[in-house]
């Protein structure tokens, strides 16, 4: 069984003038929450079970699917105060029914189409602990810039560094579940999963490797973008 994470908790503050009254994973998206493509599309790829981290206004998620979508079952890690995306993904981990296999790890506010049989056998034939999901971005800053040699094997992580047509971080992620149990970090922190895991995990020796995707990409984390959304969705 696959089982994902999505990282749905976050303030959504530079969507706020377009989106003033939900999370930013419900904002819709020619008439439904951006939340339920990215389901549906995982759903479509395998995924079994999901668990959302969520926080924000969370009470909308919750009210929009309940416990389950489209027959796949939902749970919910909710914040009680804000974590941060790390924060948040060490919240969800508890509830994966599976702590020994590998899971997916989602952007609540990114579509990004990777195909995730492609991404496991990538994965295992790599003996990764992490697999990034890697674009080419066409923005400088945004995104967070690798890295990596010819294997995939990732070198260096440049947080907010991407150039234009250089290799991204996607938010897209096949994670060991072990990497995130030794951690010099208080339970119940606030973290960042770019700031604070990913370094700890890239500095302590463990096997990071990235897997370019050609698939389509949109981050709805501000306006222009977000508007968008809807062209990109539909086609």
């Amino acid at each position: 069984m696959t089982s994902a994470i999505i990282l749905a908790g976050g303030l959504g503050t530079r969507l706020r003038s377009a989106v003033p009254d939900l999370p930013k994973p419900m904002a819709p998206v020619a008439g439904r929450p951006f939340l339920e493509y990215q389901l549906d599309y995982w759903i479509g790829q395998g995924v079994e079970r999901f668990v959302l981290s969520v926080g924000y206004r969370h009470e909308a998620i919750v009210a929009h699917f309940g416990t389950q979508h489209r027959g796949v079952p939902l749970q919910y890690a909710v914040e009680r105060a804000p974590l941060g995306t790390g924060g948040g993904l060490l919240l969800a981990l508890d509830l994966l029914a599976d702590q020994q296999r590998p899971f997916l790890l989602l952007n609540g506010d990114t579509y990004f189409e990777v195909d995730l049989t492609a991404l496991h056998e990538f994965h295992v034939r790599r003996q990764s602990d992490w697999t990034f999901s890697l674009f080419r971005s066409s923005e400088a800053g945004r995104y967070m810039g690798m890295g990596i040699d010819d294997e995939g094997h990732i070198t260096a992580l440049k947080s907010g560094t991407a150039e234009p047509g250089r290799l991204a971080n996607g938010g897209v992620y096949l994670v060991d579940p072990s990497v995130l149990r030794t951690r010099p970090w208080a339970a119940g922190g606030k973290l960042s999963l770019e700031d604070d895991i990913l370094p700890v995990a890239f500095g302590s020796g463990r096997r990071l490797y990235g897997f370019e995707c050609a698939g389509a990409f949109i981050d709805i984390g501000v306006p222009a973008d977000y508007q968008r959304a809807a062209a990109l969705l539909a086609a």
